[in-house]
């Protein structure tokens, strides 16, 4: 085995995710998915001499193996699929010529029907998935047949007949019998309105809309409806499927895979930058500061994995934009690694030379700890993974690089690069907005450790006001009838109020006081 491999083999997580194996010519050779890499791509080189002369070749041909790690294995099936379909690797048989995953489609017509396929067209259809798991999609087949019945004939419905006599799917109660007027086609829209609710995961919607037809047959002395309407309630609470991020369900379009193509290109990264995350800092005068991290996943953004940590490193009224940075990286990759979360393949900084400093200092500190197949971030400057975006000039600033890259104003890449600064601006404002809002509807007295709403009420009630709180002594406060607050916490009170500055300056005891 070669030491790098050996090195890899090492660092890889037992977790899901993608390898993608090259030769020496750094070619894509092979494609795979695992639900713990680490055991999976170990296989490879637990034996020397293979069966199959197709695998023992591959083995022989590996030169460096890259991992993309996701949150779930239904993730991980998505992604190799994806990324087989784009690079075609010599070694991959099964997924070069289409997905094997199968998708679910309610078709355009008058009356809409329930197909299961393989091959996704582009048209006016609704479509979902892809579905990773096949007992999956089984059970969810068998949900929808038993509570949310469509007609199964493949032929349009052109012309309602009531005097046609219903087929066989109708006494079984798996069709409505549209095609004779069993149903009208406002009830047959609302299932297919129910069935759409249930493949989008709009579960407690869909739960509230059975509730509410249920509880009308009741008044209507239907039970026998109102009890199917009851059972369908609890299958719905009962029935579980594979989620994945809404990013990767749709297809990754041909612009977007030749902008992250040249955007691997441009920075010389080891993979492709499936997933991107992006660093900005807001704060007013000091107060209130925030550092957040956005995330791209496939060149779109993912606002579910967006994250916010409140500056523990800095006083309030305190501004130093480098070290609230260098804390937001920080804990933000100290959180990825203790919850084994997947890594960025690509990390983008809001802002100039020294905030791409201060990150990497924290990512310096966690060296010990990021696996070697993220070592990019370590690596010699003509393979960044990290850079920063300044503002106006729209210059990218990598690490160790005295100068910075002036790319074209109309470049792919720049743009890209541009919407995820902008996003992750956007989501910093409006991050520090909402917590300056909220503090402004607190008092004062609830930022006192021990103080809470009940008692910040109670002292306002019982003193008239916070400024006549931070006029009194201790001993005034803590001897007022009914308050039941002792000296220390008075004492604590009363100078965290003369230290705002809005109520009178200096402690409890100081010259000043006396």
């Amino acid at each position: 085995m070669k030491p790098n491999i050996a090195a890899i083999l090492k660092s890889l997580p037992d977790k899901p995710g993608v390898y993608i194996m090259r030769d020496a010519e750094r070619k894509v050779i092979y494609i795979g998915k695992a639900k713990r890499l680490k055991r999976r791509v170990a296989s490879y080189f637990r034996h020397s001499n293979f069966a199959s002369p197709r695998l023992r070749k591959l083995v022989e041909m590996i030169d460096d193996i890259s991992t993309l790690r996701t949150e779930t294995e239904a993730e991980a099936l998505i992604v190799e699929a994806k990324l087989i379909k784009r690079y075609s690797p010599f070694f991959n048989v099964e997924l070069k010529m289409g997905d094997r995953y199968p998708y679910i489609r309610i078709t355009s017509e008058s009356f809409p029907r329930l197909v299961v396929t393989r091959k996704k067209e582009d048209d006016s259809s609704v479509w979902f998935g892809p579905y990773v798991s096949a007992g999956g999609i089984r059970a969810l087949l068998r949900l929808i047949e038993r509570y949310f019945p469509l007609r199964n004939c493949k032929s349009e419905i052109l012309r309602i007949n009531p005097a046609r006599r219903p087929c066989i799917e109708f006494s079984l109660d798996h069709c409505m019998g549209v095609c004779a007027c069993r149903t009208p086609e406002v009830e047959y829209r609302d299932r297919v309105n129910d069935i759409i609710l249930l493949l989008q995961g709009n579960t407690g919607e869909l739960v509230e809309r059975m509730r509410r037809r249920m509880d009308a047959a009741a008044r209507n002395m239907a039970f026998e409806e109102a009890a199917r309407y009851r059972d369908t309630i609890r299958a719905l609470w009962k029935v579980s499927r594979q989620r994945v991020s809404e990013a990767l369900q749709e297809d990754l379009d041909s612009a977007t895979w030749q902008v992250l193509t040249k955007m691997q290109d441009t920075f010389a990264l080891d993979t492709l930058p499936w997933r991107i995350d992006a660093f900005d800092i807001s704060h007013m005068s000091g107060r209130d500061t925030y550092g957040c991290c956005v995330v791209f996943e496939q060149g779109r953004p993912n606002p579910s994995l967006y994250r916010r940590f409140k500056i523990r490193s800095l006083t309030d009224g305190e501004i130093d934009d480098f070290r609230a940075m260098q804390e937001t990286v920080l804990r933000r990759y100290r959180h990825v690694l203790n919850n084994t979360e997947p890594m960025p393949q690509f990390i983008l900084i809001d802002g100039g030379p020294v905030q791409l400093e201060f990150a990497m200092k924290s990512l310096s500190e966690l060296k010990a700890d990021i696996p070697a197949n993220f070592k990019g971030v370590f690596a010699p400057p003509e393979n960044p993974s990290i850079a920063a975006l300044a503002e106006k000039e729209e210059l990218v600033f990598l690490p160790d690089k005295t100068e910075p890259l002036r790319l074209s104003f109309d470049s792919p890449v720049l743009k890209l690069l541009q919407q995820i600064r902008d996003e992750v601006h956007r989501y910093a404002i409006t991050t520090h907005r909402n917590a300056r809002t909220s503090r402004l509807r607190r008092s004062v007295l609830e930022e006192i450790p021990g103080i809470g709403k009940a008692r910040a009420a109670q002292l306002i009630v019982k003193c008239g006001s916070v400024q006549r709180i931070a006029m009194m002594t201790s001993e005034e406060l803590a001897g007022i009838p009914g308050l039941k607050i002792g000296k220390t916490l008075a004492k604590k009170i009363i100078d965290h109020l003369r230290s705002d500055g809005r109520y009178g300056g200096g402690s409890e005891g100081s010259e000043q006081e006396r």
